[in-house]
């Protein structure tokens, strides 16, 4: 039985934006099919977290629009998970993670019992009292990553959210988020850096140039999910692996 399909659409379209008078974004298109999970590569500082404060609707873009479900982007339509984990440091590390779900209704009860699981299934369990200052830069995404998943939103916007975590743990949290994300069928937009990630996780990879950023290439990935780790050795994810690759290299990405 497949997954009912209960994420948002995405539509952006001819986004541009300049910092400090230097263009960043020039002309981007994109779009995200409910319930679609889609990866961004692109080099360091190419406004890839830009672009997802755009979609978040955090920031206006100087030319182009974004839309989700048809409606103009705005704070809170979507989930950010920025890579900075954003904990509250007067919050203990239970009270960070339910506060995701009373932002979005849930009693304090149900908060609170989500939370502990959420924190259980991500190895944290005995830190729920713990302090944000008290804890590992692993650690601390790993409660972010907590906070995004009971907070119970239809769509998530992922800016590197398991970049600080051993090659173990990010494994195991990568698993567990796209398990999480094709239960409740939500829309994801995921920023990382490493191309094996990207074609694990993702329905589709889009490469962007450096800045100011455009898309300069669009990978289908057919694979079908869940894709274990062994995956990444499947000889279709492998030819995948290097048409990136060579698409990075074309845009001038990787020099």
């Amino acid at each position: 039985m497949g997954v009912a399909v209960s994420g948002p659409s995405i539509e952006a379209a001819g986004l541009r934006v300049s910092l400090g008078g230097a263009p960043v974004l020039d002309g981007i298109d994109l779009t995200v099919a409910p319930g679609e999970f889609v990866a961004l590569v692109g080099p360091s500082g190419c406004g890839k977290s830009t672009l997802l404060d755009l979609l978040a609707g955090l920031r206006a873009p100087e030319d182009g629009t974004v839309r989700v479900d048809g409606a103009p982007a705005r704070p809170g339509a979507l989930a950010l998970m920025p890579q900075r984990d954003a904990l509250l440091a007067a919050r203990t590390v239970h009270s960070n993670v339910a506060l995701g779900a009373r932002l979005t209704g849930s009693g304090p009860a149900a908060a609170g019992a989500r939370a502990r699981d959420a924190l259980a299934d991500l190895g944290l369990r005995g830190y729920e009292e713990h302090y944000p200052h008290a804890l590992s830069g692993g650690m601390r995404q790993r409660v972010g990553l907590a906070r995004l998943i009971v907070a119970g939103a239809r769509g998530w916007l992922l800016d590197e959210p398991l970049g600080a975590l051993d090659a173990l743990t990010r494994t195991t949290l990568q698993d567990l988020l796209a398990t999480t994300r094709r239960r409740a069928g939500t829309t994801a937009v995921l920023v990382t850096h490493d191309i094996d990630e990207a074609l694990r996780l993702a329905d589709r990879v889009l490469v962007l140039s450096p800045r100011p950023a455009r898309v300069v290439a669009e990978f289908h990935v057919l694979l079908p999910h869940p894709r274990p780790l062994e995956a990444v050795t499947d000889p279709t994810l492998v030819d995948l692996r290097g048409e990136v690759l060579a698409a990075l290299r074309g845009s001038g990405a990787l020099g």
